[in-house]
């Protein structure tokens, strides 16, 4: 009798799993810390108050709706069929091989972009801290958390460090986020909510009027910058395979989406009664770090600045894991390459992959530095992953409304959401394009930042391509991922 083949032809190694020791409140840390609450409210609100103006209540409020049926039909397709491909799986038998394919690639190259910035924003913080502690120079260089060069070198030795951790286990990084959860909270609750009552500027019903938006793209580009700033709830989902019941997943996912609402409303409130137009849009990187100067004397006004730190810590952590995850679904596909397949004996983790994600984001890390202030690598990052997800985002809701096409009632909500997410992106991309007459390695450069997304997408169809006729995956054949259990992995 012929012994079975793995994906790749040859005898089986041996058999290794996945270890299922997560619960619903494993699954919120690791979501939460993928959205990185404090992150988002600490940078993310400056800069979406340069582009919207004091009107980030409203916005935050809006960009909410269409996340949340995308949530809904994420439950359901998890209910359905628990993989922790999620999207990649979903889409590409609901709706077609190459989109799903898509779906799994906008999410590492996103998540990829994102760790690389992540890294520079935690250098930067790093570096703001230092110089608060009086280090007025190290090694004869003075700390600038404005550098791109100082903050990408000091956030590599960061990201490295939590790769490691992320290796040894869901469990030892699911501790860590609760612990770096509590602190960022705390300190968020007590700084925003002090500020909603001794802010000087008063309450205005215009923060939540969206009809005095300067203008239709800076309504579409900050609803983007909001949609981003929700992103990383699903990623729960993608540890649906290592939880010990899959609809814990969903739960995760849905606590941690109305949870990043009520801490969003609650900054946006607290920074908009605090600082000024001016002020927000002008201290983008560091606005978290500017409220708390405003409202408190050292050493407590560098409590906000140490929870972001902390939440950019979590959330490099966060990010490699959701994303590793999905390289591993694609992986025992044959989409992509029998690294991403490898589980460590050890510690039961994709182990290979989590380093070569770790090492791919430093790459890029390296490359942003074209870029010289932190301010612009934030800006150009943060559009460019805004608009693949919304299109990420949009696959997902549709192949949530084919599957369940039998009942109408449940069809309307995730085409409702998939069709605004599209409108949005779509608008935003025309007005890049019509902006600007020339290119210009800049975030003030419409060509430029249209060339991010598009270059994501691009070297995605390229990636499906080679795996359909190099790797020859039966994927694009059946559209179906792998059973979870179906395939022997990799030691």
């Amino acid at each position: 009798m012929t012994p079975p083949k793995t994906p790749y032809g040859g005898e089986p190694p041996p058999r290794s799993t996945l270890t299922r020791s997560l619960g619903v409140m494993d699954g919120f840390a690791i979501a939460a810390s993928s959205t990185a609450a404090t992150t988002s409210i600490g940078i993310g609100l400056g800069v979406t108050a340069g582009v919207v103006g004091l009107h980030l209540p409203i916005i935050m409020l809006l960009a909410f709706l269409p996340v949340l049926g995308i949530a809904s039909a994420y439950a359901r397709l998890n209910r359905s069929e628990p993989n922790m491909g999620s999207g990649y799986v979903w889409v590409g038998r609901s709706l077609s091989p190459w989109l799903g394919f898509l779906v799994g690639w906008i999410g590492l190259v996103a998540t990829v972009v994102f760790l690389s910035y992540t890294t520079a924003v935690t250098g930067s913080a790093l570096l703001q801290l230092a110089r608060l502690a009086g280090l007025d120079a190290v090694a004869g260089l003075t700390p600038d958390p404005d550098s791109t060069a100082q903050s990408t070198a000091l956030g590599i030795l960061v990201l490295v460090a939590v790769t490691l951790t992320a290796v040894t286990g869901l469990r030892s990084a699911a501790n860590l986020q609760k612990y770096l959860l509590v602190f960022e909270y705390a300190v968020l609750l007590a700084f925003c909510g002090y500020g909603l009552v001794v802010g000087p500027h008063p309450f205005s019903l215009d923060w939540l009027n969206p009809f005095t938006i300067p203008s239709g793209q800076a309504l579409a580009q900050g609803l983007i910058l909001s949609v981003f700033c929700y992103w990383g709830f699903e990623s729960s989902f993608s540890v649906n395979e290592e939880v010990r019941d899959p609809a814990d997943a969903s739960k995760a996912g849905l606590i941690t989406l109305f949870t990043m609402l009520g801490l969003f409303l609650l900054g946006s409130f607290a920074f908009q009664r605090v600082l000024s137009q001016d002020e927000l849009a002008g201290n983008g990187a560091q606005g978290l770090a500017f409220l708390g100067d405003r409202l408190a004397d050292q050493p407590l006004a560098a409590l906000p600045l140490i929870a972001l730190t902390f939440s950019a810590v979590a959330s490099l952590q966060a990010g490699v894991i959701p994303t590793v995850r999905g390289m591993f679904a694609m992986s025992r596909d044959r989409t992509m390459g029998p690294l991403w397949a490898r589980i460590s004996p050890r510690h039961g983790t994709p182990a290979a992959g989590t380093l070569a994600i770790g090492a791919i984001a430093a790459a890029v890390a390296v490359l942003s530095l074209v870029l010289p202030k932190i301010g612009d690598v934030i800006l150009a990052s943060v559009n460019a992953i805004g608009v693949v997800v919304s299109l990420y985002y949009a696959l997902i809701a549709l192949a949530a409304a084919a599957r369940f096409r039998a009942r109408p009632l449940t069809v309307v909500v995730p085409v409702l959401s998939a069709a605004v997410l599209l409108a949005l992106g779509g608008y935003l991309c025309w007005t890049f394009y019509t902006s600007a007459d020339h290119f210009e390695v800049s975030p003030d450069n419409g060509w430029f930042m249209l060339a991010c997304p598009a270059v994501m997408l691009l070297t995605g169809i390229m990636a499906a391509a080679w795996a359909k006729w190099v790797r020859k995956s039966p994927y694009f054949v059946t559209g179906r991922g792998t059973d979870p259990d179906a395939v022997p992995l990799t030691a």
